[in-house]
């Protein structure tokens, strides 16, 4: 699993990474230094065990909920994790399971809050941030891809909290319909940012669709902008700042 998210020993700044994993959860938290003490990741653990419990709980009992594309619709009784994945699906046009990594990334990072206020928590690319500087979020599209290394989003304070989530149909495990690189959102909720990043990815069938895809990603409510990758094509849009590294 390290090898597949070698992207992390790129990390630098002023924070400290630590790694949580928990089953298909695998989150590199970033906080300063001293905050990572022994309470405060069993607290962190615990808070996790109980989510995802609870949604695997309901997936056993509501298999369609997991195995769905599309905007799905949960029972009455299903916990608020599971309606919080359908509600981003449902934004984003795709099913709930798109927005779980972001959720996820987005639970550790708001109670660890509590602790800092900065914080950095990466789960498989879908990134939360609440920090109290600007923080620069490189873009990887693959290790041959041209634009890989070379751009970044500079996200000052004032925007954060959010959620800065990549899908892609060319590297890592996510499945996508597309072929994009690397499909990039920025949201003020992470669930909604990984849910449309999904869905604007799954646009993605050439280079000459990366503008079309962007376009899609800034109609969904709550997105405030959008980089999509498609071999040595890329369109970006948005209320987003672009930098080179």
């Amino acid at each position: 699993m390290e090898e597949t998210r070698a992207y992390r020993r790129c990390y630098t700044g002023d924070l400290q990474r630590h790694s949580l994993v928990l089953g298909e959860t695998d989150l590199a938290i970033c906080l300063p230094p001293g905050v990572w003490q022994a309470p405060v990741e069993q607290g962190l653990r615990d808070h996790l065990i109980r989510l995802r419990g609870q949604l695997q709980a309901y997936l056993a009992e509501d298999p369609a909920f997991a195995a769905t594309h599309s905007p799905y619709t949960p029972s009455l009784h299903a916990p608020a994790v599971a309606k919080a994945l359908a509600k981003a699906g449902n934004l984003a046009k795709t099913g709930p399971m798109a927005a779980v990594a972001g959720y996820f990334a987005a639970a550790a990072g708001t109670w660890l809050a509590a602790y800092s206020g900065d914080v950095i928590v990466e789960n498989g690319g879908d990134i939360y941030l609440h920090s109290c500087q600007p923080r620069t979020v490189a873009i990887y599209a693959g290790p041959d891809n041209p634009f890989s290394g070379k751009l970044a989003l500079r996200l000052p304070p004032e925007k954060m909290p959010c959620g800065v989530c990549t899908s892609s149909g060319t590297i890592g495990p996510s499945f996508s319909y597309g072929v994009a690189d690397a499909a990039v959102v920025v949201a003020a909720d992470a669930a909604l940012a990984d849910a449309v990043a999904t869905a604007a990815g799954n646009l993605v069938k050439d280079g000459d669709s990366v503008a079309a895809a962007v376009e899609y990603a800034l109609q969904v409510s709550g997105v405030w902008g959008g980089v999509m990758i498609c071999g040595d094509k890329m369109a970006a849009a948005g209320d987003i700042e672009l930098v080179r590294l």
